[in-house]
């Protein structure tokens, strides 16, 4: 893959991650989704790429910040919340608009319930990183961007 001429990646937070840094901090931790969209901007940033951030609670805004990074945008890194195991529309804007994607889980889902083990994404994701807590965000932005580079 030759390296991108835009150098941006969009990362993608789902239901709920607002709520980051006092929902259930025994599996999600104490940070909060500004400390996540920070380290994803100095991660990006220290390897010469820049990163816009979009979380919503409204599956078609994930969707349309999704066909809207096919413009300006070499690669997705996403956290699709609970719509990990539920949607069949995200997975398909995903693979729509031919970008390459990293999954990103704070928990590792396959010690959680059953239903959680199950993800749409994982199957057209270059790399799916689960139970690092928010450091899995800058792992995968290091990684997406080493394939990106290549």
């Amino acid at each position: 893959m030759d390296a991108p001429l835009n150098r941006r990646l969009l990362l993608v937070n789902g239901p709920n991650l607002n709520l980051l840094g006092t929902r259930e901090p025994a599996v999600y931790g104490h940070d909060t989704l500004v400390d996540v969209e920070r380290l994803a901007l100095e991660t990006a940033a220290a390897a010469g790429w820049e990163v816009r951030c979009v979380q919503s609670n409204h599956e078609g805004v994930l969707i349309d910040a999704i066909h809207e990074a096919r413009a300006d945008c070499a690669g997705i890194v996403i956290n699709p919340g609970g719509l990990t195991h539920t949607s069949v529309a995200l997975r398909d804007a995903l693979a729509g608009v031919g970008l390459p994607v990293a999954e990103v889980h704070l928990s590792n889902v396959h010690r959680r319930e059953e239903f959680r083990h199950h993800s749409y994404v994982s199957g057209i994701a270059e790399m799916v990183i689960a139970g690092a807590g928010i450091n899995g965000y800058a792992y995968a932005l290091r990684q997406l961007v080493a394939v990106l580079d290549r």
